[in-house]
Protein backbone atom coordinates (compact mmCIF):
# COMPACT_ATOMS: atom_id res chain seq x y z
CA UNK A 1 0.00 0.00 0.00
CA UNK A 2 1.26 3.30 -0.80
CA UNK A 3 0.05 6.71 0.20
CA UNK A 4 -0.45 9.22 -2.38
CA UNK A 5 -1.35 12.56 -2.96
CA UNK A 6 -2.59 13.53 -6.85
CA UNK A 7 -3.24 16.94 -7.92
CA UNK A 8 -4.97 17.80 -11.19
CA UNK A 9 -4.96 21.72 -12.24
CA UNK A 10 -7.62 22.37 -15.16
CA UNK A 11 -8.76 25.13 -16.97
CA UNK A 12 -11.97 25.52 -14.46
CA UNK A 13 -11.10 23.82 -11.31
CA UNK A 14 -7.94 22.67 -9.57
CA UNK A 15 -8.78 18.84 -7.43
CA UNK A 16 -6.60 16.73 -4.85
CA UNK A 17 -7.23 13.21 -4.19
CA UNK A 18 -5.57 11.73 -0.83
CA UNK A 19 -5.50 7.99 -1.12
CA UNK A 20 -3.99 4.74 -0.26
CA UNK A 21 -3.34 2.92 -3.43
CA UNK A 22 -2.73 -1.33 -3.60
CA UNK A 23 -1.34 -1.92 -6.81
CA UNK A 24 -2.03 -5.92 -6.01
CA UNK A 25 -5.72 -5.49 -5.85
CA UNK A 26 -6.47 -2.39 -8.06
CA UNK A 27 -7.79 -0.56 -5.04
CA UNK A 28 -7.52 3.32 -4.71
CA UNK A 29 -8.95 4.02 -1.30
CA UNK A 30 -10.05 7.70 -0.87
CA UNK A 31 -9.00 9.70 2.15
CA UNK A 32 -9.46 12.67 0.77
CA UNK A 33 -11.46 14.21 -2.29
CA UNK A 34 -11.99 17.76 -3.03
CA UNK A 35 -12.32 20.18 -5.56
CA UNK A 36 -11.96 24.22 -5.71
CA UNK A 37 -13.08 26.15 -9.12
CA UNK A 38 -10.39 28.15 -9.48
CA UNK A 39 -11.12 29.59 -13.18
CA UNK A 40 -7.30 29.50 -14.23
CA UNK A 41 -7.80 29.58 -17.61
CA UNK A 42 -9.88 33.28 -17.08
CA UNK A 43 -9.14 34.93 -20.67
CA UNK A 44 -6.31 32.31 -21.85
CA UNK A 45 -8.11 32.11 -24.77
CA UNK A 46 -7.93 35.77 -25.77
CA UNK A 47 -4.72 37.35 -24.29
CA UNK A 48 -2.45 33.87 -24.23
CA UNK A 49 -1.19 34.70 -20.23
CA UNK A 50 -2.81 33.53 -16.88
CA UNK A 51 -4.13 36.72 -15.16
CA UNK A 52 -2.44 37.78 -12.00
CA UNK A 53 -6.07 37.45 -10.09
CA UNK A 54 -6.38 33.68 -11.72
CA UNK A 55 -3.33 32.49 -10.58
CA UNK A 56 -3.57 34.12 -7.00
CA UNK A 57 -6.52 31.52 -6.46
CA UNK A 58 -5.05 28.45 -7.59
CA UNK A 59 -2.24 29.43 -5.43
CA UNK A 60 -4.31 30.18 -2.55
CA UNK A 61 -6.26 26.50 -3.03
CA UNK A 62 -2.52 25.20 -3.35
CA UNK A 63 -1.71 26.51 0.51
CA UNK A 64 -5.35 24.84 1.31
CA UNK A 65 -4.29 21.28 -0.43
CA UNK A 66 -0.65 21.51 1.35
CA UNK A 67 -2.30 21.26 4.50
CA UNK A 68 -4.25 18.52 3.72
CA UNK A 69 -1.28 16.73 2.23
CA UNK A 70 0.73 16.85 5.51
CA UNK A 71 -2.02 16.15 7.81
CA UNK A 72 -2.47 12.82 5.81
CA UNK A 73 1.48 11.87 5.41
CA UNK A 74 1.15 11.38 1.64
CA UNK A 75 4.27 9.32 0.62
CA UNK A 76 4.48 10.86 -3.31
CA UNK A 77 3.01 13.52 -4.49
CA UNK A 78 2.11 14.49 -8.03
CA UNK A 79 0.78 17.73 -9.50
CA UNK A 80 -0.50 17.66 -12.99
CA UNK A 81 -1.30 20.72 -14.91
CA UNK A 82 -3.47 20.96 -18.35
CA UNK A 83 -5.22 22.82 -21.13
CA UNK A 84 -4.81 26.18 -19.70
CA UNK A 85 -0.90 26.13 -18.16
CA UNK A 86 -0.16 24.97 -21.83
CA UNK A 87 -1.79 27.48 -23.61
CA UNK A 88 0.06 30.41 -21.77
CA UNK A 89 2.84 32.44 -22.41
CA UNK A 90 3.29 32.87 -18.85
CA UNK A 91 3.30 29.88 -17.18
CA UNK A 92 6.89 29.51 -15.38
CA UNK A 93 4.83 32.11 -13.10
CA UNK A 94 2.83 29.30 -12.72
CA UNK A 95 5.14 26.46 -12.54
CA UNK A 96 7.51 28.94 -9.55
CA UNK A 97 4.32 29.35 -7.78
CA UNK A 98 3.25 25.67 -7.09
CA UNK A 99 6.85 24.43 -6.87
CA UNK A 100 7.11 27.27 -3.82
CA UNK A 101 3.87 25.98 -1.96
CA UNK A 102 3.84 22.02 -2.38
CA UNK A 103 7.56 21.39 -2.81
CA UNK A 104 7.01 19.55 -6.28
CA UNK A 105 7.79 20.46 -9.78
CA UNK A 106 3.71 20.79 -11.31
CA UNK A 107 3.71 18.59 -15.14
CA UNK A 108 2.58 20.57 -17.76
CA UNK A 109 1.12 17.62 -19.66
CA UNK A 110 0.28 17.33 -23.01
CA UNK A 111 -3.42 16.37 -24.55
CA UNK A 112 -2.56 12.56 -25.22
CA UNK A 113 -0.78 12.14 -21.64
CA UNK A 114 -3.88 13.70 -20.40
CA UNK A 115 -5.94 11.02 -22.36
CA UNK A 116 -4.13 8.47 -20.98
CA UNK A 117 -4.71 9.40 -17.57
CA UNK A 118 -8.50 10.30 -17.91
CA UNK A 119 -8.71 6.39 -19.12
CA UNK A 120 -6.75 4.79 -16.55
CA UNK A 121 -8.78 6.39 -13.69
CA UNK A 122 -11.90 5.60 -15.45
CA UNK A 123 -11.87 2.17 -16.55
CA UNK A 124 -9.74 0.28 -14.21
CA UNK A 125 -12.59 -0.66 -12.25
CA UNK A 126 -15.05 -1.71 -15.14
CA UNK A 127 -14.62 -4.90 -17.25
CA UNK A 128 -11.51 -5.37 -18.96
CA UNK A 129 -13.29 -7.23 -21.75
CA UNK A 130 -15.44 -4.36 -23.24
CA UNK A 131 -14.28 -1.34 -25.50
CA UNK A 132 -14.42 1.89 -24.36
CA UNK A 133 -14.57 5.73 -25.38
CA UNK A 134 -13.93 7.98 -22.66
CA UNK A 135 -14.76 11.47 -23.06
CA UNK A 136 -13.27 13.93 -20.41
CA UNK A 137 -14.84 17.08 -20.92
CA UNK A 138 -12.71 19.96 -19.41
CA UNK A 139 -12.76 23.28 -19.19
CA UNK A 140 -10.32 24.15 -22.10
CA UNK A 141 -9.89 21.26 -23.44
CA UNK A 142 -11.87 17.47 -24.29
CA UNK A 143 -9.97 14.39 -24.22
CA UNK A 144 -10.86 11.59 -26.59
CA UNK A 145 -9.29 7.99 -25.69
CA UNK A 146 -10.62 4.86 -26.87
CA UNK A 147 -9.46 1.12 -25.90
CA UNK A 148 -10.32 -2.03 -23.86
CA UNK A 149 -7.64 -2.90 -21.57
CA UNK A 150 -5.33 -0.32 -22.92
CA UNK A 151 -5.36 2.43 -24.79
CA UNK A 152 -5.73 2.30 -28.77
CA UNK A 153 -6.14 6.03 -29.73
CA UNK A 154 -6.59 9.27 -27.83
CA UNK A 155 -7.09 12.77 -28.89
CA UNK A 156 -7.30 16.23 -27.32
CA UNK A 157 -9.19 18.90 -28.98
CA UNK A 158 -9.82 23.20 -27.82
CA UNK A 159 -13.58 22.49 -27.00
CA UNK A 160 -13.71 23.02 -22.93
CA UNK A 161 -16.87 24.67 -21.39
CA UNK A 162 -14.78 27.75 -20.18
CA UNK A 163 -13.32 28.22 -23.61
CA UNK A 164 -16.04 27.88 -25.37
CA UNK A 165 -18.54 29.89 -23.19
CA UNK A 166 -15.63 32.93 -23.28
CA UNK A 167 -15.26 32.51 -27.07
CA UNK A 168 -19.10 32.45 -28.36
CA UNK A 169 -21.40 33.47 -25.29
CA UNK A 170 -19.87 36.45 -23.99
CA UNK A 171 -20.99 39.81 -24.77
CA UNK A 172 -18.82 43.35 -23.66
CA UNK A 173 -17.34 41.07 -21.09
CA UNK A 174 -20.57 39.34 -19.30
CA UNK A 175 -22.32 35.94 -20.00
CA UNK A 176 -25.51 36.42 -22.15
CA UNK A 177 -28.28 36.05 -19.85
CA UNK A 178 -29.79 33.97 -21.51
CA UNK A 179 -27.74 32.85 -24.06
CA UNK A 180 -28.17 33.88 -27.31
CA UNK A 181 -29.45 31.28 -30.49
CA UNK A 182 -26.58 32.68 -33.08
CA UNK A 183 -24.32 32.21 -30.55
CA UNK A 184 -25.58 29.02 -29.40
CA UNK A 185 -25.14 27.53 -32.77
CA UNK A 186 -21.78 29.36 -33.10
CA UNK A 187 -20.74 26.59 -29.92
CA UNK A 188 -22.08 23.90 -31.62
CA UNK A 189 -20.22 24.79 -35.18
CA UNK A 190 -16.77 24.95 -33.30
CA UNK A 191 -17.82 21.54 -31.61
CA UNK A 192 -18.83 19.83 -34.76
CA UNK A 193 -15.37 20.98 -36.78
CA UNK A 194 -13.66 19.73 -33.55
CA UNK A 195 -15.27 16.36 -33.67
CA UNK A 196 -14.55 16.10 -36.97
CA UNK A 197 -10.47 16.70 -36.24
CA UNK A 198 -10.73 14.25 -33.21
CA UNK A 199 -12.20 11.78 -35.97
CA UNK A 200 -9.16 11.48 -37.56
CA UNK A 201 -7.65 9.50 -35.41
CA UNK A 202 -9.72 8.12 -33.16
CA UNK A 203 -12.30 5.95 -34.30
CA UNK A 204 -15.34 7.15 -31.90
CA UNK A 205 -18.28 5.45 -33.12
CA UNK A 206 -16.23 1.62 -32.86
CA UNK A 207 -16.44 1.63 -28.55
CA UNK A 208 -19.70 -0.14 -27.57
CA UNK A 209 -19.63 2.02 -23.87
CA UNK A 210 -19.24 5.86 -23.94
CA UNK A 211 -17.84 7.01 -20.73
CA UNK A 212 -17.91 10.51 -19.59
CA UNK A 213 -16.31 12.09 -17.25
CA UNK A 214 -15.41 15.88 -15.41
CA UNK A 215 -18.22 18.22 -14.06
CA UNK A 216 -20.28 18.84 -16.69
CA UNK A 217 -20.91 15.24 -17.36
CA UNK A 218 -21.50 14.39 -12.84
CA UNK A 219 -23.65 17.84 -13.58
CA UNK A 220 -26.19 16.57 -16.20
CA UNK A 221 -26.33 13.17 -14.06
CA UNK A 222 -27.11 14.23 -11.03
CA UNK A 223 -29.91 16.51 -12.96
CA UNK A 224 -30.77 13.43 -14.40
CA UNK A 225 -31.28 11.63 -11.45
CA UNK A 226 -32.77 14.28 -9.87
CA UNK A 227 -31.15 15.02 -6.88
CA UNK A 228 -31.60 17.07 -4.02
CA UNK A 229 -28.04 17.86 -3.61
CA UNK A 230 -24.37 16.72 -5.17
CA UNK A 231 -24.03 13.01 -4.29
CA UNK A 232 -20.97 11.62 -5.66
CA UNK A 233 -21.92 7.73 -4.89
CA UNK A 234 -25.02 8.34 -6.63
CA UNK A 235 -23.65 9.63 -9.65
CA UNK A 236 -20.63 7.31 -9.65
CA UNK A 237 -21.50 4.69 -12.48
CA UNK A 238 -25.01 6.24 -13.24
CA UNK A 239 -26.44 5.22 -17.16
CA UNK A 240 -27.58 8.41 -18.63
CA UNK A 241 -30.01 7.62 -21.47
CA UNK A 242 -29.59 10.27 -24.46
CA UNK A 243 -32.93 11.28 -24.57
CA UNK A 244 -32.50 12.83 -21.15
CA UNK A 245 -29.32 14.18 -21.55
CA UNK A 246 -30.76 15.79 -24.56
CA UNK A 247 -33.85 17.39 -22.64
CA UNK A 248 -31.17 18.92 -19.90
CA UNK A 249 -29.06 20.19 -22.30
CA UNK A 250 -31.95 21.92 -24.06
CA UNK A 251 -32.92 23.14 -20.78
CA UNK A 252 -29.89 24.45 -19.63
CA UNK A 253 -29.46 26.34 -23.02
CA UNK A 254 -32.44 28.04 -23.13
CA UNK A 255 -32.65 28.85 -18.92
CA UNK A 256 -31.56 32.06 -17.39
CA UNK A 257 -28.57 32.10 -14.66
CA UNK A 258 -30.45 32.03 -11.89
CA UNK A 259 -32.54 29.56 -13.30
CA UNK A 260 -29.62 27.16 -13.85
CA UNK A 261 -28.04 28.34 -10.63
CA UNK A 262 -30.73 27.47 -8.77
CA UNK A 263 -30.34 23.60 -9.65
CA UNK A 264 -29.66 21.63 -6.87
CA UNK A 265 -26.45 19.95 -8.00
CA UNK A 266 -25.47 23.24 -9.56
CA UNK A 267 -21.89 24.22 -8.11
CA UNK A 268 -21.70 28.31 -8.34
CA UNK A 269 -18.81 27.98 -10.82
CA UNK A 270 -20.24 25.70 -13.32
CA UNK A 271 -23.65 27.89 -13.49
CA UNK A 272 -22.15 30.37 -16.80
CA UNK A 273 -20.36 27.45 -18.11
CA UNK A 274 -22.72 24.51 -17.79
CA UNK A 275 -24.64 25.27 -21.35
CA UNK A 276 -21.46 24.46 -23.39
CA UNK A 277 -20.28 21.75 -21.63
CA UNK A 278 -23.51 19.79 -22.22
CA UNK A 279 -23.57 20.47 -25.57
CA UNK A 280 -20.30 19.61 -25.73
CA UNK A 281 -21.25 15.56 -24.16
CA UNK A 282 -24.94 15.73 -26.36
CA UNK A 283 -23.06 16.05 -29.54
CA UNK A 284 -20.68 13.71 -28.59
CA UNK A 285 -23.45 11.01 -28.35
CA UNK A 286 -25.14 12.38 -31.50
CA UNK A 287 -22.21 11.82 -33.35
CA UNK A 288 -21.16 8.04 -32.11
CA UNK A 289 -24.85 7.22 -31.82
CA UNK A 290 -24.16 6.56 -28.57
CA UNK A 291 -27.68 5.57 -26.58
CA UNK A 292 -26.49 6.36 -23.13
CA UNK A 293 -23.56 7.59 -21.32
CA UNK A 294 -21.61 5.84 -17.57
CA UNK A 295 -20.69 8.63 -15.50
CA UNK A 296 -17.81 8.42 -13.70
CA UNK A 297 -16.51 10.34 -10.72
CA UNK A 298 -13.21 8.72 -11.64
CA UNK A 299 -10.68 10.54 -13.44
CA UNK A 300 -8.14 11.95 -15.08
CA UNK A 301 -7.40 12.34 -10.88
CA UNK A 302 -7.23 8.46 -10.55
CA UNK A 303 -5.27 8.17 -12.94
CA UNK A 304 -2.56 10.40 -11.42
CA UNK A 305 -2.92 8.68 -8.40
CA UNK A 306 -2.44 5.21 -10.04
CA UNK A 307 0.82 6.56 -11.82
CA UNK A 308 1.95 8.54 -8.49
CA UNK A 309 2.03 4.84 -6.66
CA UNK A 310 3.48 3.06 -9.58
CA UNK A 311 6.11 5.68 -9.73
CA UNK A 312 6.68 4.77 -5.88
CA UNK A 313 6.51 1.18 -6.06
CA UNK A 314 9.05 1.51 -8.94
CA UNK A 315 11.77 3.84 -6.90
CA UNK A 316 11.79 1.26 -4.21
CA UNK A 317 12.32 -1.42 -6.29
CA UNK A 318 15.64 0.28 -7.76
CA UNK A 319 16.55 1.53 -4.59
CA UNK A 320 19.62 -0.01 -2.81
CA UNK A 321 19.56 -2.72 -0.51
CA UNK A 322 20.68 -1.73 3.08
CA UNK A 323 22.34 -3.72 5.61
Amino acid sequence: MTRVAAIDCGTNSIRLLVADAHPGTGELVDLDRRMTIVRLGQGVDRTGRLAPEALERTFAACREYAAVIEKHGAERIRFVATSASRDAENRDEFVRGVRDILGVEPEVITGDQEAEFSFTGATKELPGQDSYLVVDIGGGSTEFVVGDDRVRAARSVDIGCVRLTERHLVRDGVVSDPYETADIEAVRADIEAALDLAEKTVPLREPRTLVGLAGSVTTVAGVALGLSGYDSAAIHHSRIPYERVKEITDHLLTATHDERAAIPVMHEGRTDVIGAGSLVLLAIMERTGAREVVVSEHDILDGIAWQAAEDAERDAKDAPERY
